[in-house]
């Protein structure tokens, strides 16, 4: 399979994604493996390292898409990329697509066969090809918090670990899961009083298992959610439910429980965020202030540490991508059940059901399509 990799265009986006030896193991398996010439560069990567692994370079990124069968991305594919993709062609990246109508359409139109890394599911309810970055995610959002509390920043003015004689900063982290579990290591370390608000049991059970002392949990709901914001100086979004848009945990009107220069950092940004007020904002311009209280909302916060990001990235994605190039999707759907819940749009139809119920669109379970239509190889 001929499989290309263009560089990210996406603001301040500077991972790729695949590694010199991802490419070795595609190559050495008798795969083409196509990149645009200094898309690793940010992440440590040179075109020769590449070379060497057994890549061909590529100067134009329209090449790539003509002649590749398979797309690897990072983000999403940005509008200028809309009309490079194919008929056919298969889009293995993070989509993200519940709070995106218009590139859900567009794939659909384009009939791609969209596979989402963090619909990716694994027995156990494990979303392996999320949890990487939902890590690096978890132990930025305190540092950023922190430094956006800073006056310069227009923040209160705190130091999130406080100082002798002083009290700490209190940080407020909604959900229990990968991105909260590291929120909340950093957060603590950093000196801070931590309380996570989650719903789910077991994994609240875990967290006060493994937390250190200035770490507690309190159940997740409006009336306490309402009744803690008015004595934390900074919150952390953290929920993901797979596939869909991410409630809104923190409305509007709660706003005005918060202390004006408190920092908020929504990681749901990607799934549409969990705080009412925010919107998607990029490295470059990365907060905004609504009712005095500033708002963190970057949609892809590990791009900013492409060198750790890519590689743990792809370390976790070239196992799935191999079975993908060595069986055809189609083939690889239907062995590995991980595989199967990646995919989001196929041929014209949305397989994702998260996605069908988001845009009220209709949706098509992937193996009838698989067996039933004829571009798919069926008998209908």
């Amino acid at each position: 399979m001929k499989i290309g990799i263009p560089k990210e265009i996406k603001t301040k986006e500077y991972r790729i994604a695949i590694i010199p030896s991802g490419v070795k193991l595609l190559v050495q398996s008798g795969h083409e493996v196509y990149i645009e010439k200094d898309a690793g560069k940010k992440s440590g990567f040179s075109n020769d390292d590449y070379k060497k692994a057994g890549a061909s370079i590529l100067q134009n990124v329209k090449e790539i898409f003509n002649i590749c069968e398979m797309i690897l991305k990072v983000k999403e594919p940005q509008s200028q990329e809309y009309d490079l993709l194919k008929p056919g062609q298969i889009l293995f990246t993070y989509l993200h697509l519940a709070p995106y109508k218009d590139l859900t359409e567009i794939l659909q139109e384009k009939e791609v066969t969209a596979i989402a890394y963090e619909t990716l599911l694994q027995e156990g309810g494990r979303v392996p090809l999320l949890e990487p970055m939902s890590q690096i995610a978890g132990k930025v959002a305190p540092m950023v918090a922190s430094y956006f509390l800073s006056a310069h920043n227009n923040g209160m003015g705190v130091l999130i670990g406080g100082s002798c004689g002083i009290l700490p900063s209190k940080v407020l982290i909604i959900g229990s899961g990968t991105v909260a579990k590291n929120a909340a290591k950093i957060a603590s370390g950093m000196g801070a009083d931590v309380i996570i608000m989650g719903r789910n049991p077991s994994s609240m059970a875990e967290l006060e298992d493994i937390m250190p002392a200035n770490v507690s949990t309190l159940y997740s709901n409006a009336y306490n959610i309402e009744k803690i914001l008015p004595s934390v100086d900074i919150v952390i979004g953290a929920v993901y439910s797979r596939g869909e848009k991410a409630p809104y945990l923190i409305t509007k009107e709660m706003l005005s429980f918060c202390k004006k220069g408190a920092v908020l950092v929504d990681v749901a940004i990607d799934q549409g965020g969990c705080i009412e007020t925010s919107r998607p904002t990029t490295h470059d311009n990365p907060v905004f202030e609504v009712d005095g209280v500033i708002h963190y909302c970057v949609a892809n916060i590990p791009g900013d540490y492409p060198v750790t990001a890519t590689q743990a990235l792809s370390n976790a994605t070239i196992p799935y991508v191999k079975k993908i190039a060595d069986l055809g999707w189609k083939r690889a759907c239907l062995e590995d059940t991980a595989i199967y819940s990646g995919v989001n749009v196929a041929g014209g139809f949305v397989t994702e059901q998260a996605v069908a119920k988001a845009h009220q669109i209709k949706y098509y379970e992937l193996k009838d399509i698989i067996n039933n239509c004829p571009e798919f190889g069926g008998s209908a």
